[in-house]
């Protein structure tokens, strides 16, 4: 019966001012992310840092706008705010155990503002974490960072977790990528013709560029450099290097030359091999008529 009346006096007299701390806030979020876009977004249009600013701070001020919210609310209502001293007042151990269960939101807000400041990464960086997860950086708020795959998946990633792993940015600095084509071909086809092959048509391909250097062009190095890097078991094995301006390209241009050379090696006689093995029978194979017995 008390907390029946406790409830209907509490929403006669402070829902007011619950229902305003709420638009307040809101509003106050609003104006927020629009001085951000306004003044932040737009200061540069070359630099992808302002939009990871954005991007953060956007998480940021709205957590910390609703954080401001819930503390006036619990201090312009006197039963909530007796409550809570109360609370307060004993609830060291209830604190302690909250601060452990808190430690990994803490780590990855920590982790999440290192990432902004020292910039490992921003947004619209093509990135690979760990060696797994590859991907273009969508968002990166308090908790975690998101990245979008090549199936236009979200693939979301605690910022602790990627503090503690190898990231490979392909656009931090310079986005030509050095594609790498690697074929192997039978011990008995000409390896001249095969190197040949492979040059020639990651050369014609519209997203091969020209990345060498004065030095290099005045030794008359090619464009795609072809190497025998190794013998496997059943093949020699061949690897072109590749330049393109972009990763995005590079995969695209990597499915296209391997396509070209297999049609090349098809009407080269170039034979791409495949593993053979040989099976030993350690016993005398007996025939199926021995082994079956003989109709009546």
């Amino acid at each position: 019966m008390k907390i029946i009346d406790f409830i209907t006096k509490w929403s006669n007299n402070y829902i007011i001012i619950v229902v305003l701390a709420i638009l307040v806030t809101m509003a106050l979020i609003k104006v927020s992310i629009w001085v951000l876009n306004k003044y932040i977004l737009h200061t540069s249009k070359k630099s992808q840092i302002a939009p990871t600013h954005y991007h953060f701070f956007k998480n940021a001020v709205a957590f910390l706008f609703w954080l401001i919210a819930l503390a006036t609310i619990t201090f312009l209502i006197p039963p909530l705010k007796a409550y809570a001293l109360t609370v307060f007042a004993s609830a060291g151990i209830f604190l302690a155990i909250l601060g452990l269960a808190a430690q990994q939101a803490l780590s990855n807000i920590v982790s999440g503002t290192f990432i902004v400041i020292f910039k490992p990464f921003r947004v619209g960086d093509f990135i690979t974490i760990a060696n797994q997860y590859t991907g273009t950086v969508e968002d990166i708020t308090l908790r975690h960072t998101v990245i979008v795959n090549f199936e236009n998946r979200r693939i979301i990633i605690p910022n602790s977790i990627i503090s503690g792993e190898t990231v490979i940015n392909s656009s931090i600095a310079n986005e030509k990528i050095c594609q790498s084509i690697e074929i192997g071909i039978s011990y008995e086809s000409n390896i001249d013709i095969a190197k040949t092959i492979m040059r020639e048509e990651a050369e014609k391909h519209p997203f091969c560029i020209d990345n060498r250097s004065k030095k290099e062009k005045n030794r008359n190095i090619e464009i795609v450099q072809v190497f025998l890097i190794g013998f496997g078991e059943s093949s020699v094995n061949l690897k072109a290097r590749v330049w393109c301006d972009n990763p995005y390209k590079a995969f695209d241009m990597h499915y296209d030359i391997n396509q070209s050379i297999k049609k090349r090696f098809d009407k080269e006689s170039i034979e791409i091999p495949y593993p053979h093995r040989t099976i030993v029978y350690k016993k005398p194979f007996k025939k199926k008529s021995d082994i079956m017995p003989s109709s009546l």
